[in-house]
């Protein structure tokens, strides 16, 4: 198996809620690597192509509304499966669905103020790390524990 990247974007919801840290330390203790980590204000433009999937969908503006209320913090994590470790921490999209323990499950309620969006697939990732990271903003460098994270045949 190879180590993937995943984007992991936290929500104007979570600044709001002053949650940054404690969801970022969620991914953190799971063994996740941050490689990437920035702050941002989301402009409209920007929203549209993210979200364009949804652009045919009545709730489409209220979705970029909705991200561009306050600022978000935007993530490049790394790990072996990552893009599936992080979507089963973040739990399905409706917080009244996701089950305790998972992020959505233990701090909301919203289908839409969810806490985070999580990458749904390698090609996802991919295009959506180059769409809020620069090259240089995604860091490579050996975390301390890395040996102590997986068996040395998982990667």
């Amino acid at each position: 198996m190879a180590l993937e990247k995943t984007l992991v974007l936290l929500k104007p919801c979570t600044l709001q809620r002053a949650l940054a840290g404690e969801i970022i330390s969620l991914f953190e203790r799971k063994g996740l690597r941050i490689c990437g980590m920035k702050m941002m204000q989301l402009t409209d433009e920007l929203l549209s192509e993210h979200y364009a999937h949804l652009a045919g969908k009545p709730f489409f503006q209220r979705v970029k509304d909705s991200m561009m209320t306050a600022p978000i913090v935007a993530l490049c994590l790394e790990g072996v499966d990552a893009i599936a470790a992080v979507r089963a921490l973040a739990g399905p999209t409706n917080g009244r669905n996701a089950a305790p323990g998972t992020i959505r499950g233990s701090y909301c309620m919203s289908f839409q103020e969810n806490i985070v969006h999580a990458s749904d697939s390698p090609e996802t990732a991919a295009t959506e790390l180059k769409r809020f990271f620069r090259p240089e903003e995604i860091f490579e460098w050996k975390q301390a524990v890395f040996d102590y994270l997986y068996a040395c045949d998982e990667f």
